[in-house]
């Protein structure tokens, strides 16, 4: 089943809505709370695209001006609600992303795509590089999350939780590539070198 195409398609816009069904918020407050929350490590917040986002949720109907604050001299603060088409969509659009795997394109997955330009001594040590922060990253995000999981229920960290397996998971991967370019037994990886060697390209490659 396919993902429906959204008037949206932001996941600021989602995280918007999320944190909005919880209460009605200004748009300050909104950031606050979604880093609060720990949610600036799945979803990229500042303020200039969040204002943005709002802006566009009203125009899309999906929130709406609920109280102007004024404390003292400061500006007005603006207060936004969920509306019901709001309250739909994200019900909606969450429920997709959920259900429904969909192809990224993560930035390291275009590199492997196109490893073959780098010589294998080269690739050798920039794995080696990535893996060591990796196993950094792991390390300090599995102490983290331990931590975390003292104090909150692990509903509230499983994205946290997913990040971490993901890390580890290519830490493994990237671990195995690196010993068979080492030791010679990546297929191709003749090849590899001979093409860096000679500047000519194998027959059956182009």
């Amino acid at each position: 089943m396919p993902v429906r195409r959204r008037k949206l398609s932001n996941p600021l816009a989602l995280a918007v809505l999320t944190t909005l069904w919880q209460k009605p918020m200004h748009p300050y407050e909104i950031a606050q709370t979604m880093r609060q929350q720990g949610k600036d490590a799945s979803t990229k917040i500042n303020y200039g695209s969040l204002y943005t986002v709002v802006q566009n949720l009203q125009k899309h109907g999906f929130v709406e001006v609920t109280d102007v604050e004024r404390q003292g001299n400061r500006p007005e603060r603006t207060v936004y609600g969920l509306t019901e088409a709001g309250r739909e969509e994200m019900t909606e659009w969450l429920s997709d992303l959920v259900a429904v795997p969909v192809k990224e394109f993560p930035i390291f997955e275009t590199a492997l795509s196109l490893l073959g330009a780098l010589p294998p001594d080269d690739v050798v040590r920039l794995l080696a590089e990535r893996l060591d922060t990796l196993e950094v990253e792991v390390a300090s995000g599995r102490g983290a999350l331990d931590k975390l999981c003292e104090t909150l229920p692990r509903l509230f960290l499983v994205e946290n939780e997913y990040q971490l397996h993901m890390a580890e998971a290519q830490a493994e991967w990237v671990r195995g590539l690196l010993e068979e370019i080492k030791k010679g037994s990546l297929p191709g990886v003749e090849q590899w070198r001979r093409l860096h060697e000679t500047g000519e390209w194998p027959p059956d490659v182009i």
